[in-house]
């Protein structure tokens, strides 16, 4: 059997059974448990599943999507805000740039949470000020009124003197094609300047900007780590951003 019949055999299992378990695949496809273990890092770096301990879960199942809260969750950027906080842990440094979805992460902080952020985004400062265990670095530049972010020369200058364990990106747009674009050239810079000084680079976009282009070119899709969307992960609006080496949330 190949390779895609093998998969298409594993997420029809899957979808009439809670899970499935490395052993039992291989025993019926009569293949090694090593081919089965290649087989779900495929699917579940393309969202269609998520592995666990000795096998795999349907997506829809793992509380980390926190799909199961989007019924009652009126906008897509909480969905995203929800889904995010999987990537950010105790002790971190996180670049978080501008946007309101941006905003929307930080609001579903844990209260306990401690990390440092650095920002130039300053809408996010009174947002983030209310928990006293996260350490707040606003970087430097020129405030653009209509964005609330500082962008320019020294905003990217000082984002270079730092090294982020994770980068959240806010999206302007992401397409499978050109990656990602951005539709003002200053907050474009500040995104590659953050994206180059991340260990990982997490990228934040609901429905509405996938499979879409600004003019500014962020960076193609290759450095980027992860997709979060407000989508379920098997949507048909995420098939195109499949088997590009990035985990889709």
């Amino acid at each position: 059997m190949v390779k895609e019949q093998r998969l298409d055999h594993i997420l029809t299992v899957l979808k009439g059974s809670e899970m499935v378990t490395y052993e039992l695949l291989a025993q019926s496809l009569k293949v090694s448990e090593d081919t089965i273990r290649r087989d779900i890092d495929i699917l579940h770096k393309n969202g269609l599943l998520s592995k666990v301990r000795g096998g795999a879960i349907l997506r829809s199942r793992n509380p980390l999507t926190f799909q199961d809260r989007s019924s009652y969750l009126k906008k897509g950027k909480d969905v995203i805000a929800l889904k995010a906080q999987q990537f950010v842990k105790n002790g971190q440094t996180i670049f978080m740039d501008g946007g309101t979805t941006i905003c929307a992460v930080a609001t579903q902080f844990p209260f306990n949470a401690h990390f440092r952020v650095v920002t130039n985004n300053q809408a996010l400062v009174p947002i983030l000020a209310k928990n006293k265990g996260i350490e707040i670095v606003v970087l430097g530049g020129v405030y653009n009124r209509d964005t609330e972010t500082n962008v320019g020369t020294r905003t990217c200058q000082e984002v270079s003197m730092y090294v982020a364990d994770a980068y959240l990106m806010g999206a302007c747009a992401a397409d499978p094609n050109h990656g990602i674009t951005a539709r003002i050239r200053e907050d474009g810079d500040v995104k590659q300047s953050m994206m180059n000084a991340a260990l990982k680079t997490i990228v934040l976009s609901n429905h509405e900007k996938l499979n879409h282009h600004d003019f500014f070119k962020v960076c193609d899709l290759a450095p980027v780590d992860v997709l979060v969307t407000d989508l379920p992960s098997e949507d048909k609006r995420l098939d195109l951003f499949r088997n590009k080496e990035i985990l889709i949330v």
